[in-house]
């Protein structure tokens, strides 16, 4: 099984002086997951992250230099490379999925056929650089499509309309990912990993439109995403109905509700005191995370899944420095009243002084 991890904020780490230590030792965090049986990279890919005054959103910073730049480090660390295409300037997710501003005013035809041509662009470039992108995702979490609102999918409606559109969207990107690299593998990625009404309804529709992938992606956050059970029984839905390989392409767990900032005025973290309503497998401490990554490592073996990578394990708070996003990239995408700093920090693989955390080691293919 592929272990993978996502670390697209790493530049921002380390041009804040970011250290990372295990057993008391300074590492280089790659060499470390390495080490432990992690092979797989996971770079988000974001067109413009910046305003048209050049202010920076961060959370990465993730445009195509920055992501050739991961790209290579990766390379050079021995990791496979899978690029995760956001078709935005900023964060998606399923909540929003915000056009390029480039592509704004643009009807569906040129809105596809620049999907295209950004999609070949950035993996020439990545090929010109002797990267092999082993595989690549067309749009991160969409399950209520991409490219809003023109490839919106509604579920307000029984059947829900949109899929025509939204494929049009995927038949271009999966073109040209193809032209770059005849041989790569096409992830297409959701999340409600534990509703297999949707992805049934999600994946028929593709197949009735002849979309060609190779790999279900999930997301799997238990806070939102309910039991191992429900993923599972997915899982071997998807395995079964189609005939695909299953990654869980996003995975993440608490080790802390404590903020890294104790004096801060409000609690800035994602997931910190959990929703009494949501049952949640391990307690939200070191060893709790710990155990939350062997059953999870143990079931998706049992279940035959190809791979699962964990995302953002290196993202440290550097004492509330690094931002989840900048006040011009809460502007883009609309989330103007929170705080910016970091708001995932309780959920990495290091601790908050950049010690390696029990659930590293865990992380692992060794026996």
């Amino acid at each position: 099984m592929i272990l993978g991890i996502d670390f697209s904020s790493q530049l921002e780490e380390e041009a804040l002086g970011a250290r990372y230590f295990a057993n008391g030792k300074e590492v280089n965090p790659l060499d470390l997951c390495r080490e432990n049986g992690v092979s797989l990279s996971r770079i988000r890919v974001w067109n413009r992250p910046y305003d048209d005054d050049g202010n920076p959103y961060l959370g990465g910073m993730c445009d195509e230099n920055a992501v050739i730049k991961l790209a290579k480090m990766s390379k050079e660390h021995g990791y496979d490379v899978l690029l995760d295409f956001h078709y935005s300037d900023f964060w998606v997710d399923p909540q929003k999925q915000f056009i390029p501003k480039d592509w704004l005013g643009l009807d569906e035809a040129a809105v596809a056929e620049k999907l295209h041509d950004y999609t070949y662009q950035v993996l020439m470039h990545a090929k010109r650089e002797g990267i092999d992108v082993a595989y690549v995702q067309i749009g991160n979490e969409i399950t209520n499509g991409m490219l809003w609102p023109l490839g919106k999918i509604d579920r307000d409606v029984k059947p829900s309309t949109g899929y025509d559109s939204l494929c049009r969207f995927l038949a271009a990107g999966v073109k040209a990912a193809k032209e770059a690299f005849p041989n790569i593998k096409i992830i297409i990625h959701l999340e409600r990993s534990y509703d297999q009404e949707v992805y049934q309804e999600y994946f028929d529709q593709l197949v009735a439109h002849g979309i060609e992938f190779d790999v279900i992606g999930m997301s799997y956050y238990p806070f939102w995403h309910h039991s191992f059970d429900e993923l599972y029984a997915n899982v071997d839905m998807c395995k079964a109905r189609y005939g695909k390989e299953v990654m869980i392409t996003e995975l993440g767990y608490a080790w802390t509700v404590e903020d890294y900032l104790p004096d801060a005025k409000e609690d800035q973290l994602v997931i910190a005191t959990p929703d009494p309503a949501v049952k949640m497998p391990y307690p939200f401490t070191k060893e709790g995370q710990k155990a939350f990554i062997e059953e999870m490592l143990r079931r998706a073996k049992e279940h035959h899944v190809l791979g699962v990578c964990y995302w953002e394990p290196f993202w440290l708070p550097m004492g509330g420095r690094i931002c989840w996003a900048s006040k011009p990239g809460q502007k883009y995408i609309h989330e103007e009243k929170k705080e910016t700093r970091n708001e995932w920090a309780n959920q990495t693989l290091f601790d908050y002084e950049g010690n390696a955390l029990p659930a590293l080691f865990a992380f692992s293919e060794k026996e």
